[in-house]
This record gives structure tokens, sequence and C-alpha cells, in this order.
């Protein structure tokens, strides 16, 4: 398995489109079917299978189609390493600390 931290983008473009072909062979989909499903060509889903190369539209259109949208929930989730950060993120920033130059 892929290790995200030390791979490429590209790497983990590919992966991310290996993993959603599993999924789609596994639910016994022809790319057709869920290229219909996703409302995207059947060229595209060919393209991204072998390459991980969409938009970002089209990545969520195709994992919506095999039904895994739950399993975005967790993306980027921000989690709290220790107490003192729990204790911190009670007073959420509602944005950057601006940068010395």
């Amino acid at each position: 398995m892929l290790h995200f931290g030390l791979a490429s983008t590209d790497e983990i473009a590919e992966e991310l489109a290996s993993r959603l072909r599993a999924h789609r062979l596994a639910q016994n989909l022809q790319q057709s079917e869920l290229a219909a499903r996703a409302g995207i060509s059947r060229k595209t889903l060919t393209t991204f299978e072998k390459s991980g190369k969409v938009s970002l539209d089209v990545f969520l259109r195709i994992v919506a189609a095999l039904g895994l949208s739950d399993s975005l929930s967790t993306l980027f989730e921000l989690r709290q390493k220790s107490i003192r950060e729990m204790e911190l993120a009670e007073v959420r920033r509602k944005r950057a600390s601006r940068r010395q130059t």
C-alpha cells in the first residue's frame, strides 16, 4: 500500500484511481455503467482509472456513484494530539497569522 506522506501527487492520484477501480470491479460495474451513473463519459472514466487525472468535481461524482461519499467524511479532519491542543482548539482561529518578513 502506498504511503501518501512519501508519495508524489501523481502517485497519490494513481493510487486513488486504482482504489476506486477496485471498488467498481467489486461492485461488478462496467466502465460505461459507472460513467452513466456519475454523469461523465466513459472516456473520462477510462482516463481517470489509468492516470488518476480528473477534476475534483469528476472525482467526487465517481466517488458518489460508487456509494463511497461517506468515506470522505473523515478526510482532512482536524485531530487533536494532546490535551493542550484540545484546550487551544476551544479558541479556534478565524484566519492565519500574519507572517513577519
